[in-house]
């Protein structure tokens, strides 16, 4: 372990500065550490030589800033030491962020708050997280990055804009055309592709977004980079899983779908990829994208059926049992579906989720996988109806983690900022094999009062249901949950008999010289060897170049 007064030298975050152990531990401008006469020279301490003595520079607002982080710095390294949290043994975690998401505002009354990540970021680099992983600041993605699922007029839309540039690009025919039809019951006033100015607009256009959207997504797709060029194995980008999103539609807060956009750049790579989704709400954008493709597994955890007393379903009320894919095409039955009905407690969650997932990481054999966290489907959410706590969440992450394979860990819903910060830091330690103390350090924490209170958890990473919580009844009943993972067994047997899960990635290069290598060496000189050497001489004279 690294002594608590030596800076880390494998640290890349630029948020919290490196500590010297040459600065004092309180603050230059009193104590010990300001410039008084007791540790400035002069005539009494220098023998008379004071005019030899250079002035001392004022202290400044930037000097004192860049003190307070180093002292910051010094405690988390403390913390760090306390707690142990090191790097994880067998594999490598990647953490891929840009702090300029957490500026942008949906507006007022919207629930979605990029706030969260502000909150998440706090607790991340608190506990010390940050000494454990790859950390990377993302660039935005291109235009042509995003085109590879995207409608390009809906790209182009997306990149110019605003709430001052929306209504005369309303005016201009290519976008104008895919403004939907007004129906008699809207409140709102839509534009095209589904966004909007109106005040209660689920996609609204707000200042900074084009920003924002390609941050996010070029976050992901960096994530993915270093996922498929074996850099890490495990990458993780709070800021993304935006899965509602459509080719030219935005819907359910989402704009550009990066989970997507990363599952494409991750097939270059590998034969499969399995998409795993426990956000409260289905990943519809996600399963209507793959629906005709065998290589991608879609299986997503949901609330579904009526929201309320109104008969109104829950949103975007997709992902029956019953959808399993396009049918008729290579794609049926590589989409499985968990509808849940309101109020599901951790023990049912679990069951559900390891013996779904279970069976069908076994039948589809991926070769990657790709898990959107969604934290709307923790207990006490604005908008998901689940009582599920912080503890389970971060069990779907170590149960999919246990599989071995790549992984990239994404965002998604969440609508309490500091429950989704809870979960997502919660999850970053699972994924860095790290061990958390309840106790948040408050005083390491800028906002501290975001979990302090009763209301507000007391402190702990991992606080109980209180009766400030929202808990919602539970409709579940386990004969139910038994059905539902029978009939999706059953569903599996289509995968597990599918020839293509049978293929597999070819060999590098290097691996291939290796066998060629072996089967050299194991071959006895004579006359097996020169008749082998003479057919991969002469293919076309065995007819085989026709």
């Amino acid at each position: 372990m690294t002594n608590s007064n030596t800076p880390r030298a494998d640290v890349r975050d630029s948020i919290v500065q490196q500590w010297s152990p040459g600065h004092a531990n309180v603050s230059p401008r009193s104590g010990s550490g300001s410039a008084t006469a007791e540790n400035i020279p002069n005539s009494r301490h220098h023998n008379g030589a004071s005019h030899h003595a250079p002035p001392t520079p004022d202290f400044t607002d930037e000097d004192e800033a860049l003190w307070r982080d180093q002292e910051l710095n010094r405690k988390i390294m403390q913390n760090v030491e306390e707690i142990g949290i090191t790097k994880p043994k067998g594999h490598k975690v990647s953490f891929h962020y840009n702090s300029r998401v957490e500026d942008m505002h949906f507006g007022k009354t919207h629930p979605m708050k990029p706030w969260r990540l502000t909150l998440t970021k706090h607790l991340v680099l608190g506990y010390g997280l940050h000494y454990a992983m790859d950390t990377h600041e993302a660039v935005s993605a291109g235009k042509d990055q995003v085109r590879a699922f995207h409608d390009p007029d809906y790209v182009d839309f997306l990149a110019q804009v605003s709430p001052q540039t929306f209504a005369s690009l309303c005016e201009v025919p290519r976008f104008a055309q895919h403004i939907p039809p007004k129906h008699e019951n809207d409140t709102v006033d839509l534009g095209p592709f589904n966004l909007s100015t109106s005040p209660g607009a689920d996609c609204p256009v707000f200042d900074g977004m084009s920003t924002y959207l390609f941050l996010y997504t070029g976050a992901t797709l960096g994530a993915t980079q270093q996922l498929t060029s074996n850099q890490t194995d495990i990458a993780i980008n709070w800021s993304g899983g935006l899965h509602h999103a459509h080719r030219a539609e935005a819907s359910g807060f989402c704009y550009i779908n990066d989970i997507v956009l990363s599952i494409l750049d991750l097939l270059r790579v590998y034969p499969r990829v399995l998409y795993i989704d426990i956000d409260v709400h289905h990943g519809d954008g996600v399963e209507e994208a793959f629906q005709r493709q065998p290589r991608v597994m879609t299986l997503s955890y949901h609330r579904y059926g009526p929201y309320d007393e109104t008969q109104h379903k829950f949103f975007p009320g997709t992902g029956d049992l019953a959808d399993v894919g396009l049918k008729g095409t290579v794609g049926e039955h590589f989409a499985l579906n968990v509808p849940i009905a309101s109020g599901i407690n951790d023990g049912q969650y679990k069951y559900l989720f390891e013996n779904v997932t279970g069976r069908a990481i076994e039948a589809f054999k991926p070769s990657a996988i790709v898990l959107q966290c969604g934290a709307d489907s923790l207990g006490g959410d604005r908008l998901g109806q689940f009582n599920i706590s912080t503890t389970q969440h971060g069990e779907c992450v170590s149960f999919v983690k246990r599989s071995g394979l790549p992984l990239l860990i994404l965002g998604g819903g969440g609508y309490t900022a500091r429950n989704v910060a809870r979960a997502w830091c919660h999850e970053t330690a699972l994924a860095t094999d790290n061990t958390l103390p309840d106790s948040i350090p408050l005083d390491l924490v800028p906002r501290p009062e975001a979990f302090q209170g009763r209301a507000h958890g007391d402190g702990k990473l991992h606080p109980p249901f209180n009766k400030n919580t929202p808990v919602h009844n539970n409709q579940n009943k386990d004969v139910d949950l038994e059905y539902m993972v029978k009939k999706l067994d059953g569903d599996l047997k289509y995968v597990r008999n599918a020839p293509w899960v049978k293929c597999d990635q070819l060999p590098t290069q290097r691996a291939m010289q290796e066998i060629m290598d072996s089967v050299d060496k194991e071959m006895k000189p004579g006359k097996a060897e020169r008749d082998r050497r003479w057919r991969e001489r002469n293919p076309a004279g065995r007819g085989e170049l026709r």
